[in-house]
């Protein structure tokens, strides 16, 4: 199917807040992963069929979900904290899945298509537009096992930690001496601190 690119980046602009390469990235990595798995309606009739795997939390991700309209809350978008630019694209009913990296040397290769241009980001906003999907992305077959508790849907199950008494949910916790804990009380490290008043 073909996707009208003008007005996806628009959409995407406003939901993100400003034009910038890595929207015009986000939005062509999203319309060659969808076409790749056979996603041709990803946010109507299609909508539940298909998970995203994002690796990078900066601008394109945020293409990607007003694009393919995956989102957390819908547990229909993965972050995998990998700091690369790639989506992978899982077909939930055919399980075809295709990993899409943005190419390096296509920020270098970006100057070349507007060589007169002095601001590196505008030769790449303006060039990423016209480059061929080739030369801005590498593209690969993947194989994603999605277990059960990472599909869309309710909660399988839903436990309270024997030590904060916090509830985890999807199988997220941690069995110790027969008892569930939480990841936090397991690894004693959590990302926030309680503060003491």
């Amino acid at each position: 199917m073909s996707y009208n690119f003008e007005a996806l980046l628009e959409e995407s602009v406003r939901i993100h807040g400003h034009l910038c390469p890595g929207q015009v990235l986000g939005v062509r990595m999203s319309v060659l992963g969808l076409n790749s798995v056979g996603i041709d309606d990803p946010r109507g009739t299609e909508r539940k069929d298909f998970l995203v795997y994002v690796e990078i939390d900066r601008c394109a991700t945020d293409a990607i979900q007003s694009v393919t309209g995956a989102t957390l809350g819908k547990r229909t978008l993965k972050f995998m904290d990998y700091g690369k630019m790639a989506a992978t694209f899982v077909n939930l009913k055919t399980g075809c899945a295709v990993r899409v990296l943005a190419r390096e040397d296509a920020r270098f290769k970006s100057v070349e298509y507007f060589p007169n241009e002095t601001d590196i980001h505008k030769a790449q906003l303006q060039a990423y537009m016209i480059m061929k999907d080739e030369e801005l992305f590498d593209s690969m077959d993947v194989s994603v096992t999605i277990a059960p508790e990472d599909m869309p849907g309710r909660p399988l199950k839903r436990l309270e930690c024997s030590q904060c008494g916090e509830f985890v949910q999807d199988l997220r916790h941690i069995e110790k001496d027969g008892k569930p804990l939480c990841k936090t009380c397991f690894n004693n490290n959590a990302y926030y601190v309680k503060k003491v008043i």
